[in-house]
């Protein structure tokens, strides 16, 4: 396989993702997920999840589609990238395994397909939090805790996010 073929077999569809999830599974490997908008890739963001992959065997990322970036309010003209070239991006890391993307406001659907071991967030968000209207609550807690998974957070590193950056211009 060419490696451009390579990283575009690493953007999968959530059905495909619940069946990948489910053959690393079998594998006993641990399966870490994460999510977000990863808009302009830059060193907090491989810092990130470089060490989210590093909490076990495959790391899933769950991308937000271009519509859903809007509904969060992230500035005008966001996303920068359209999604496909925002997963393509993270599927050329080396340490990430699988690239979904998703539309709705927050991806539980998503968690709830892949059903991880561990959901990694940045520093922002608190895994004590447990009011889903707390912009700190990290989605899918409650329901990855049920089957026995947990949540964890990485620290920010500082000085680094796509709307400080985009500020700089």
């Amino acid at each position: 396989m060419n490696r451009l073929a390579y990283v575009q077999a690493k953007v999968i569809t959530l059905h495909q993702a619940a069946q990948m999830a489910e053959l690393h599974r079998l594998k006993n490997q641990k399966i870490v997920f994460t999510n977000g908008c990863f808009d302009l890739l830059h060193l907090g963001h491989i810092t990130y999840l470089a060490q989210a992959a590093s909490l076990g065997d495959k790391l899933f990322i769950a991308l937000n589609d271009d519509a859903s970036v809007r509904k969060l309010e992230k500035g005008e003209n966001r996303p920068v990238n359209p999604e496909v070239a925002r997963a393509m991006v993270l599927a050329s890391l080396g340490f990430v395994d699988h690239v979904v993307v998703f539309s709705e406001d927050t991806p539980l659907n998503t968690i709830l397909a892949i059903k991880p071991d561990l959901i990694v967030k940045g520093g922002d968000y608190d895994a004590e939090v447990l009011d889903p209207r707390d912009k700190r609550y990290i989605v899918g807690k409650k329901e990855a805790e049920a089957w026995g998974g947990s949540v964890q957070t990485i620290p920010l590193v500082e000085g680094y996010s796509t709307t400080g950056l985009l500020a700089k211009r």
